[in-house]
């Protein structure tokens, strides 16, 4: 019987996951954007620019959502 991805250890799969997406991240000159994509990105950055709202800043977002949990 051949061993299958899906007889490694959960914390094991996750692992090669983080290591395959890093990876990918490392070589992102490989996968050029699209036109559209940038299209889409220029546009999302024009909205931010207009808008001027800056966000929350992590620390608050990520204490909020613990106190839903």
């Amino acid at each position: 019987m051949n061993p299958t991805l899906r007889d490694l250890p959960v914390e094991q799969r996750i692992r090669l996951v983080e290591e395959l997406w890093d990876s990918i991240a490392a070589d992102q000159e490989a996968l050029p954007l699209t036109k559209e994509q940038r299209a889409e990105l220029d546009r999302r950055l024009d909205a931010y620019e207009a808008d001027g709202n800056q966000g929350r800043p992590a620390e608050i977002v990520l204490a909020d959502i613990r106190k839903r949990l």
